[in-house]
């Protein structure tokens, strides 16, 4: 009997954990009650109170069941063998990631964007301890890519770069997938899938990685060296027979628009004194 009392108070806990993740990330925190949350998970009204001690605990709780989902359909790995080639690591975290953010199913990114949008503090802690070990995962594909001179601050920012190009696009995306007559956010239409962006995300982050190991190379060999000379630079040597281009002045009192007149007199004025 105690047996089938402890599985049901652990399926009540699950359906209130789903549930909870489904209307905090439809409405967020400030507009949840508990009475909403649990006529979707058909429970007792007390339930929330009972297995979780306050709504505030239920709100972590359930941002971490829909984190663990998540992860649990999207492995951080992308599927990808630690020993495979770095090149084929990095894409299968990109891939991964992306189709995190852009699964429809995954309420973590909506409540995430519930919070942002109208912040309680609550999640702060949780979301910090469960995305670093992710953070650290790219962090060390990136810095094994960059090389061992790498520094710590300039792998944390192709980490922040490699990021911001995933999140901005699967956002569109996500919306797209939604149902229709949801808003969908300014920009253009999105007409390719997530293994594409997935591709070009990978092979313009390598390209800009390699760029930047080129330049530490360079810098160590010869000492600092400007990322404006890694490009090559426009012959600018016929810049200067145009500086005797004539000035504007306003034409005179009666007259309309400016008229072109040398403030100093060019070298074929004098001659032809």
């Amino acid at each position: 009997m105690r047996k089938k009392q402890r599985k049901d108070a652990q399926e009540t806990r699950q359906r209130l954990l789903a549930a909870a993740a489904e209307v905090f990330a439809q409405k967020g925190y400030w507009e949840t009650t508990h009475a909403e949350i649990c006529r979707k998970a058909k429970a007792n009204t007390a339930a929330v109170n009972y297995h979780f001690g306050s709504k505030e605990n239920l709100y972590i709780e359930s941002w971490k069941y829909a984190f663990e989902k998540s992860v649990e359909a999207h492995p951080p790995e992308g599927g990808i063998a630690p020993e495979a080639p770095v090149q084929e690591r990095l894409r299968g975290r990109i891939l991964a990631f992306m189709r995190r953010i852009a699964d429809p199913d995954n309420h973590e990114i909506e409540i995430m964007h519930k919070e942002m949008a109208n912040p309680t503090g609550l999640l702060t802690q949780t979301v910090h301890e469960k995305v670093e070990q992710m953070r650290r995962g790219m962090q060390s594909i990136v810095q094994e890519l960059l090389g061992d001179r790498a520094r710590e601050r300039q792998v944390s920012l192709c980490v922040m770069s490699l990021v911001g190009q995933c999140f901005g696009p699967m956002l569109h995306l996500r919306r797209a997938r939604m149902t229709p007559g949801t808003p969908r956010p300014a920009g253009p239409s999105f007409e390719f899938g997530v293994d594409e962006l997935a591709d070009h995300v990978t092979q313009f982050s390598l390209a800009g990685i390699r760029g930047i190991r080129r330049l530490d190379g360079a810098r160590v060999a010869t000492g600092p060296v400007s990322p404006v000379g890694a490009f090559p630079q426009r012959d600018r040597s016929r810049s200067a027979s145009r500086s005797h281009v004539p000035a504007m002045r306003p034409r005179k009192r009666g007259t309309r628009g400016f008229q072109a007149r040398p403030y100093l007199k060019t070298p074929r004025q004098e001659s032809t004194k």
